[in-house]
C-alpha cells in the first residue's frame, strides 16, 4: 500500500536510532553510559501525582473542553502574567505536550507556499512539523562563536516575501542558548516590520543558570505580543514528560483556530492529567529549584571536563540540560562519530546531524553524576584514539 507524500517526506529519527542501539546493548548486559536523554531524570513531584490520583478517584475521567479545563487555562494565563504577558484564558489552549502545541500552531498559521525560518542547530521536530503543514523550512545556520544564536542580519538575509514564521527556542535544545532581552528585541523589530509570526518555544524556561534571565518574547511590546505564539508546558520544569501536557498562548484568532484543529484531531488532553498540571502551577515550586540546582552542578562538571579534552570545543550552556560539542576537528561526521563512540566505548550521544549541524554531538546532563563521570572518562579515552 502506498503512503502519502506528506508522510514519505518525513526524515528518520537519528535520536531514536542511537537510542535503540543503546537499549539493545543494555539488554545484552553491556554497561552503556547514555547521554541521549531529553527528559529530566527526576520523578514527578509527589503533590502533582497526588492531584491526578485524587482526580481519578473522584471520577474525573470524562471529556473536558478541547482546549482544556477552564481552571487550568486561567492558571496558565496567571503564570504568563508573571512573565509580563497578559492573556485571557480564552487565548490559552492546553494540548498533549508542547510538541503538540508547536505543531498545532504551525498548522493554524502556515500553508503551502509559506516559508518558516528555523535557526540551526534546532530541535529535531521543527522542520518536519513545517513540512507536514505543507510549508517549507528554511534552515539558517548559526555559529559557535555567536553562542549558537541567530543574529538579526542572519534573519534578514533569510527572509523572502514568502516568509510566514520564525521559530525561536530559548532556552534552546540542543545548544542551551538563552537570548537576551536586547537580542530578542532586535529580532522582533525585524519580524514586526514584515508581519512575520514568531513561534517562541519556552519549554525550558525554568532551567536557566548563572546570570541568564528568561525573557518571554511576547512581553517585549504590543508588536511582539500581536505576532508571537508562546509555547510552554510541564515536561521539563516538573519532570512530567510522560504526562504529555503542554500549552500555547496566542492572539485570539490563532488560539481559536488551534482550538478548532484540536477539537477535530485529538480533542482534549488527559482529564485527570490536567488536574496534575494545575497542582504543578499552584503548588510548591521548591522541587523546580532543587532540580535546577542539581542540573547546574552537573553542567559545571561536564563543561570543566570537556574543556580539557583536545580538539573539541563547547559553549557553556546558559539553559536547558544539554551541552553541544563541536567535533569538527576530529574528521568524522557526527553520525559516524556517535556510532563509533557507542560501539567502541559504550557511550551514547546524539549526532548533531539530527539537529541540522553535522559538526556537533549533543550530551545531555539529565543523568546521574556517576554516569557523567564514567561516560566522560570513556569519551576522553575515545577522543585520544582519533
Amino acid at each position: 500500500m502506498e503512503i502519502s507524500e506528506r508522510a514519505a517526506q518525513l526524515t528518520p529519527s537519528l535520536t531514536l536510532s542511537i537510542d535503540s542501539k543503546a537499549k539493545a546493548m543494555k539488554a545484552e548486559g553491556i554497561d552503556v553510559c547514555g547521554f541521549g536523554a531529553g527528559e529530566p531524570d527526576f520523578d514527578t513531584p509527589e503533590h502533582i501525582k497526588q492531584a491526578a490520583i485524587e482526580a481519578l478517584q473522584a471520577g474525573f475521567t470524562k471529556y473536558t473542553p478541547s482546549a482544556g479545563i477552564p481552571e487550568l487555562r486561567a492558571a496558565i494565563a496567571e503564570k504568563l502574567a508573571a512573565n509580563g504577558i497578559t492573556y485571557r484564558a480564552s487565548q490559552v489552549v492546553v494540548s498533549n505536550g508542547a510538541k503538540h502545541s508547536c505543531y498545532n500552531a504551525i498548522l493554524a498559521t502556515c500553508q503551502p507556499g509559506d516559508e518558516v525560518i528555523i535557526p540551526a542547530p534546532y530541535w529535531v521536530s521543527y522542520p518536519d512539523m513545517v513540512r507536514l503543514a505543507g510549508a517549507e523550512p528554511v534552515i539558517v545556520p548559526t555559529m559557535e562563536r555567536n553562542n549558537w544564536k541567530l543574529r538579526p542580519e542572519d534573519f534578514e538575509n533569510a527572509m523572502t516575501p514568502r516568509t510566514k514564521m520564525l521559530i525561536l527556542n530559548s532556552p534552546g535544545n540542543p545548544t542551551g542558548a538563552v537570548y537576551t532581552r536586547e537580542e530578542l528585541q532586535a529580532i522582533v523589530d525585524i519580524a514586526s516590520g514584515e508581519d512575520i509570526y514568531i513561534l517562541s518555544d519556552e519549554i525550558y524556561e525554568k532551567l536557566v543558570y548563572d546570570d541568564a534571565k528568561h525573557v518571554s518574547i511576547a512581553s517585549l511590546s504590543k508588536e511582539a505580543y500581536d505576532l508571537t505564539i508562546t509555547i510552554n508546558g510541564f515536561s521539563k520544569a516538573y519532570a512530567m514528560t510522560g504526562w504529555r501536557l503542554g500549552y500555547l498562548a496566542a492572539p485570539e484568532a490563532v488560539a481559536k483556530a488551534v482550538d478548532s484543529i484540536q477539537s477535530h484531531s485529538t480533542s482534549n488532553p488527559c482529564s485527570f492529567g490536567q488536574r496534575g498540571a494545575l497542582a504543578a502551577l499552584k503548588g510548591d515550586q521548591q522541587s523546580v529549584a532543587d532540580m535546577r540546582e542539581e542540573f547546574d552542578m552537573r553542567r559545571n562538571y561536564m563543561i570543566d571536563r570537556l574543556s580539557k579534552i583536545p580538539n573539541i570545543s563547547a559553549v557553556k550552556p546558559q539553559g536547558a540540560f544539554y551541552v553541544l560539542v563541536n567535533i569538527s576537528q576530529l574528521g568524522l561526521t557526527s553520525q559516524n562519530f556517535a556510532d563509533r563512540l557507542l560501539s567502541k566505548s559504550n557511550v551514547a550521544v546524539v549526532p548533531g546531524a539530527a539537529f541540522g549541524d553535522d559538526r556537533t554531538i549533543r550530551f545531555s546532563y539529565a543523568t546521574s553524576i556517576d554516569i557523567i563521570k564514567k561516560g566522560l572518562d570513556r569519551f576522553q579515552d575515545f577522543c585520544r584514539t582519533l
